[in-house]
């Protein structure tokens, strides 16, 4: 959610900043309803102390014996008065919230206009002969025929050694972010609204959430839902920070209006799991936790021998709560061409301002902070990353040594052995 005193001191600045990102829509309107805002206040203050004077003259009325009708009658009237503006007043606030509510984060002055390449890393694989995708590779180990059985298109069965592969991946990957502090958690998938509004994931993307028919719950599309909210309402010591966590838990998502190719195994599903970064830090040093992100998604697609390109999002792709999105892409050999597996983001204090998430710096006032979130594993899409670019001529696939460390098998036989 955006600074109202920013608004009122900078609403040119901050035109000019929604327009780099599409439009301004909804701004006038939220400029009109935080004037109608303030004119009122004072004018329901003025009337409160009105009724607080006819209370004082009454109870000196009524103590000296004298007739308190007159009074009476004047404090209901400004009772009435103030109710109404009362009433008002909230009409004005609620929708004041609403339209706050709609606008996204201003971009960082850095974000490009168009998606930008910053570089590619790693080899990518040549092979003398014709590339199998991750369906061919893996055989019945990725079930799409009896998980479409069970639950419908786009869900999956994951079977056998990749099960193993799976878990060693998530180990792996937790065990490397604890090294770098972060903390690991497993929240739950099930949250309230107000979680999805916090975040900003409502109302910008609520086509793509699953609701509870008897539940006010939601199905989480990532645990950066869950993250961001261990700490709302909260006000955190500035020594203390940066926080950081690493969440793993399934996610869901709809994937509404997705169509063609992707929908071709698992690259994009209903259900899938992720280990995802989160970082609470002082504002000043969010830039710097952005990058810090980045480098670590870097390190776990290197250290994985994966082929990839890191890419700078345009403006216009942020979502509403990102001020600055950097993308990791991995090299598909069956589609010649990179795929996003890790996204991290800068959302400077949208998201702690929604949550009413604030830090104290000694002797200081309460104050917002920075939150961060970024992929560390899309666990499926790493999988097939792992699958086509590990491949052998005879259908096999090697795997890192990081993960047979933790329990991977070191070759996956060929699909029907």
């Amino acid at each position: 959610m955006l600074d109202l005193k920013r608004l009122r001191s900078e609403p040119d600045l901050v035109r000019e900043a929604l327009e780099r990102r599409g439009g301004a829509d909804g701004l006038d309107r939220v400029i009109e309803l935080d004037e109608q805002r303030r004119s009122l206040l004072p004018q329901l203050e003025a009337l409160r102390a009105e009724q607080n004077a006819a209370n004082e003259a009454i109870s000196a009325a009524k103590a000296s014996g004298e007739s308190a009708d007159t009074q009476i009658a004047a404090m209901k009237d400004v009772a009435a008065r103030a109710k109404t503006l009362d009433a008002e007043l909230q009409g004005a606030e609620a929708e004041l919230d609403g339209a706050l509510a709609l606008l996204p984060n201003l971009p960082d002055d850095e974000a490009p206009a168009e998606d930008t390449v910053l570089r590619e890393c790693g080899e990518r694989p040549k092979f003398d002969f014709e590339p199998r995708d991750h369906l061919d590779l893996a055989g019945e180990r990725i079930d799409m025929e009896r998980g479409a059985r069970l639950s419908g298109a786009r869900f999956a069965y994951l079977r056998g050694e990749l099960v193993m592969l799976e878990l060693a991946l998530v180990r792996w990957t937790l065990e490397l972010l604890g090294e770098h502090r972060f903390e690991p958690v497993i929240p739950p998938v099930l949250v309230r609204e107000e979680a999805l509004h916090g975040t900003g994931f409502l109302p910008d993307t609520e086509q793509q959430i699953y609701k509870l028919a008897d539940d006010e719950l939601y199905l989480v599309g990532t645990s950066e839902v869950a993250l961001a909210s261990l700490h709302a309402d909260e006000i955190l010591e500035a020594e203390k920070l940066p926080l950081r966590y690493a969440g793993f838990s399934p996610c869901f998502r709809r994937e509404a209006g997705s169509a063609g190719r992707d929908t071709r195994g698992i690259f994009r599903v209903h259900q899938f799991d992720k280990v995802e970064m989160f970082s609470f830090v002082p504002p000043e040093d969010a830039k710097e936790e952005h990058l810090r992100l980045l480098a670590i998604e870097e390190q776990i697609l290197t250290t994985l021998g994966l082929p990839y390109r890191v890419v700078d999002i345009a403006i216009d792709d942020l979502g509403a709560s990102a001020a600055r999105k950097f993308d990791c892409e991995a090299w598909l050999p069956s589609q010649e061409r990179y795929r996003e597996l890790t996204s991290t983001s800068n959302t400077t204090d949208f998201q702690a301002r929604r949550l009413a998430i604030r830090m104290r710096r000694e002797g200081g006032k309460p104050e917002l902070l920075a939150t961060l979130n970024g992929t560390a594993v899309a666990v499926g899409r790493t999988i097939i990353a792992l699958l086509e670019n590990g491949q052998q001529a005879d259908g096999s696939v090697v795997l890192p040594e990081c993960l047979v460390a933790c329990g991977a098998p070191a070759v996956l036989p060929p699909a029907g052995d």
